[in-house]
């Protein structure tokens, strides 16, 4: 993923101004989008929906990169990469811009704008090309839609944090993560992997690091700082994944190194509360801290996908505490190697926090298998936030994209389970193409790459389907509800080529 890249694009491209993304900023037109609702880029009402595909060719180059919004309403569909009029970029090979999504208001002006990261960017600086270096677009939605004629923003690294330095292999935007805090401030974070972070003279090759933005503030956040778990370390990759809500956000450092044991995996959870001109660290977890099963070990990866969602005690009014997602697909179970695994943490505003649920296989009641990188995407949904959160109000999505099925290998599948039951295992059910979905599995189909869902829907997508029908790629947005078994509205399938979708793609579905 470092091989070399042209970057057409004049380094002045993402020069643009890093007020703009202040949330102190005034709100714009608030009128024309005034029915607005999450993922709603035109304001009326209905949410709309994104679908990446990083992979895709754009003007020839090949995984240059794409992202397509389908309007909720049968509105329309439009696309946005480097090549769109506005971006002040130049799509090239390698580049893969929409490899990270997210959205918030980043202006408040009632339509939700999309945040999208190329992490394998070059820019370029000084008559040199950075290789890898990575940059973000926010793209404004409006009225009339999102794409040609919104406003763009790009940033590299130093033009989001002007305190930092844009350098070849940071990977920034290889995560990103936005929403408004509790006192509805707009916020962003974005994942920088590959940062080096030079600690008493000696500099840890992609130690990583985040940027952080709330109102004025636009910080980099890294282990050096006052508070932040884990020591910083050659390879932690701190950075390469991200979950947050209104309270919380949470960084994933899946080359975190456990006593001896290297990429085992960490997690820092902070609050969004300043504190020293930073966002307040709360706690950090591992596979070696007390209360979390399991024991740290070399490949584990944990951290390597995380999702977060809130949670209502039932002595509070409102959603003072989360449940945090994380994923761990190296972890080797009953000694059979990458089988996988996933854990949810309640966590509380002081950074208290209780492990609600361990899952892998054998919990699950089946013989681990190896390769099967269970916990390589998580997502965890709160169905009704507005009541006190009870199992039956949440449920946990874990990818497993190397499960065999009986007449294809790593087709991939995934598991749905309520993470609050006392047995994890007694409503767990197995979504799998010809099973639960539509479709038939394929042989290296990898289901359960790509997940992500909201308060009424899994978005499951399947980028690297081989199947005769989807050989694109593919996403299924299935009704929780369906799901449980107590509806059945059935599930919209999103494919090239139908539904006003050009008919070209690559890793088409990709999400989460």
């Amino acid at each position: 993923m470092r091989q070399g890249r042209l970057l057409a694009a004049t380094a002045g491209g993402f020069a643009l101004a890093i007020g703009s993304l202040s949330v102190s900023s005034p709100p714009a037109a608030a009128a024309t989008c005034a029915t607005g609702t999450v993922s709603d880029f035109n304001g009326d009402g209905v949410a709309d929906t994104v679908i990446a595909d990083p992979n895709a060719a754009v003007n020839g180059a090949k995984a240059a990169g794409l992202v397509r919004i389908v309007l909720g309403g049968g509105k329309g569909v439009s696309e946005i990469s480097q090549a769109m009029n506005g971006m002040g970029a130049t799509p090239e090979a390698g580049d893969q811009f929409g490899f990270s999504r997210t959205s918030y208001d980043v202006n408040e002006d009632g339509c939700t704008d999309l945040v999208v990261g190329a992490p394998y960017e070059d820019v370029a600086k000084d008559g040199k090309q950075l290789v890898d270096a990575g940059a973000v677009y926010v793209i404004h939605g409006t009225p009339a839609g999102i794409g040609p004629g919104s406003k763009v923003e790009g940033y590299t690294q130093s033009e989001l944090d002007p305190s930092t330095s844009t350098e070849a292999y940071d990977w920034f935007g290889h995560a990103v993560r936005a929403g408004s805090t509790a006192s509805g401030s707009p916020y962003l974070v974005v994942g920088v992997p590959g940062e080096n972070v030079t600690v008493g003279g000696t500099t840890h090759t992609d130690a990583g690091c985040v940027a952080y933005v709330q109102g004025a503030t636009r910080v980099s956040v890294s282990q050096k700082d006052p508070g932040v778990p884990g020591d910083v370390e050659a390879h932690d990759r701190f950075g390469y994944s991200l979950a947050g809500t209104n309270r919380f956000f949470a960084v994933g450092a899946p080359g975190e190194a456990i006593g001896t044991a290297k990429f085992a995996g960490g997690v820092s959870v902070f609050s969004h509360a300043m504190a020293g001109g930073l966002p307040t660290p709360l706690v950090g977890l591992d596979q070696d801290g007390a209360g979390v099963a399991g024991t740290a070990e070399a490949g584990d990866g944990f951290g390597t996908s995380l999702s977060m969602t809130s949670y209502r005690p039932g002595d509070q009014t409102y959603n003072s505490d989360v449940l945090l997602a994380v994923g761990t697909p190296g972890e080797d179970v009953d000694k059979t190697a990458d089988s996988g695994g996933a854990a949810v943490f309640r966590v509380q505003p002081s950074g208290t926090y209780t492990e609600v649920a361990a899952i892998d296989a054998a919990d699950l009641g089946e013989a681990p298998a190896a390769g099967d990188f269970m916990g390589q995407r998580v997502t965890i949904a709160n169905t009704n936030s507005a009541v006190v959160t009870t199992t039956a109000t949440v449920r946990l999505a874990v990818g497993v994209p190397g499960r065999d099925t009986a007449s294809a290998k790593d087709a991939g599948a995934v598991r749905i389970l309520r993470p609050l039951d006392t047995a994890v295992s007694s409503t767990d059910k197995i979504l799998v193409r010809g099973s639960g979905l539509p479709g038939k599995a394929t042989t290296r189909d990898y289901n359960g790459t790509a997940l992500t869902s909201g308060s009424a829907y899994l978005y499951l997508g399947v980028p690297h389907s081989k199947a005769s029908d989807s050989p694109s790629g593919v996403l299924y947005v299935v009704p929780w509800t369906d799901i449980d078994g107590t509806t059945t509205v059935g599930t919209t399938t999103y494919l090239p080529g139908e539904g006003g979708l050009p008919d070209e793609g690559v890793a088409f579905g990709t999400v989460g």
